[in-house]
């Protein structure tokens, strides 16, 4: 009996604990793990979503990158990090879909291992070559890698990364298998490109947006639907023959499996509120990025989005890397 009533005591306290913690949290700075190298999409969107939540919560979110296994590594370090707030990370459809498929043995589950905090934005992808590439359209790079598909490069930031889920994808619509190329992030493959050492990359519109417009690299398409405002002179990939190539994977925020629902619901409020500031929307559309409207933001929409991706994509990455 006594037993019993010491261990209601325990778990007693232990509530009380957490709730105060929830309650005055954050006291200190906290952790935002962007899984990829700096300097890339998922990099920047991270940094801004860092000074979100250090001007909404009054601490500071400091930003570290943990690369590795197509940003794996990072996000398996988010979801084994204690569950308290104080380190939180920064996934995308590579991450928290794509992977499912593309990694063996992956150490994680998206849709469980994790407490959804919230929709960032969407970033479409452009099919992006280096400058002195033989093709100036995306017919005409079609023909090109069918007739050279021994000579491809392709570069990408890491197995179960936006750059290689996407030109998995592009390449399974051609029919084409490339040398597969990888780096730590899309900023260094990118940078590869500009010395002409890999030939494509799909990378999203982030990255490659600068050198596009100072013409250092082609862009090809771009996988959406309508063309995109800041590239109004890129066509879409429906317009170069290639419908089925639709590529905008989302950004958001994610933390450890566990984390108190007040702590969540503060991030997810924070998030929220940042993403209605106008600098913020600024900065993010200055970028390319489409930010996520208010009805598909916290962590229910994310969740189920989590969700729908992983049944879209597994079974069609597991068909591309079959053949």
């Amino acid at each position: 009996m006594k037993r019993l009533v010491l261990s209601l005591a325990l778990a007693c306290f232990a509530l009380t604990y957490i709730g105060a913690q929830a309650q005055g949290y954050p006291t200190r700075s906290a952790t935002v793990i962007v899984p990829f190298a700096a300097g890339g999409p998922a990099d920047i969107t991270g940094r801004i979503v860092a000074d979100i939540f250090t001007r909404a919560l009054g601490q500071q979110f400091v930003v570290e990158n943990v690369g590795g296994a197509g940003g794996a590594t990072g996000t398996t370090r988010v979801a084994r990090a204690n569950p308290d707030g104080y380190t939180i990370g920064l996934g995308h459809v590579g991450t928290h879909a794509a992977a499912v498929a593309l990694i063996p043995n992956l150490a994680y589950k998206p849709d469980v291992d994790f407490e959804p905090i919230g929709l960032v934005a969407t970033q479409p992808v452009i099919l992006t070559t280096r400058k002195a590439f033989p093709a100036n359209n995306l017919r005409e790079f079609v023909a090109y890698a069918k007739a050279n598909e021994s000579k491809l490069n392709m570069a990408h930031a890491g197995v179960g990364s936006v750059s290689h889920t996407f030109c998995l994808l592009l390449n399974h619509e051609i029919g084409i298998k490339p040398t597969l190329v990888p780096f730590t992030g899309t900023a260094p493959a990118l940078n590869a490109m500009l010395g002409d050492q890999v030939d494509y990359v799909c990378d999203p519109i982030l990255g490659p947006l600068p050198h596009v417009r100072a013409g250092t690299l082609k862009a090809m398409a771009i996988g959406t639907a309508k063309r995109h405002p800041a590239l109004p002179d890129v066509p879409t990939s429906a317009e170069g023959g290639l419908p089925n190539f639709q590529a905008a994977p989302f950004y958001a925020m994610f933390a450890p499996k566990g984390t108190p629902q007040d702590i969540v619901d503060k991030l997810s409020a924070a998030l929220d509120k940042g993403l209605d500031d106008e600098t913020v929307r600024k900065r993010l559309v200055d970028l390319g990025a489409e930010i996520t409207e208010k009805k598909d933001r916290g962590p229910k929409p994310l969740l189920a989005l989590v969700k729908s991706e992983m049944a879209r994509l597994t079974p069609i990455l597991t068909a591309a890397m079959a053949k």
